[in-house]
């Protein structure tokens, strides 16, 4: 019967720490997804050249969400070994 608080904390832990994933990877990749939308469809309607600029502004996009994701994953590896510790 002890054990069962300590189970229901570390359960609410592990959900709060998802959730927490969740979000952060979901404005990882939407922010720069979306900036670079907007920007990329400005270019492209300034100096008339649809749809190079939008593909552009996208691709750079998907690199810097990439490169965001694989810095955010280590430190979210490091922050769940903890969690499992404690």
């Amino acid at each position: 019967m002890e054990n069962k608080p300590k189970n229901q904390a570390t359960d609410r832990k592990y959900y709060a720490f998802g959730v927490k994933l969740m979000v952060d990877f979901g404005f990882t990749l939407a922010i720069p997804a979306v900036g670079a939308a907007f920007l990329g469809q400005y270019l492209d309607e300034k100096y008339h050249r649809y749809p190079l600029f939008l593909i552009l502004c996208l691709v750079n996009a998907f690199l810097i969400s990439a490169r965001m994701i694989v810095t955010k994953a280590k430190q979210y590896g490091k922050e769940f070994e903890s969690i499992d510790k404690s």
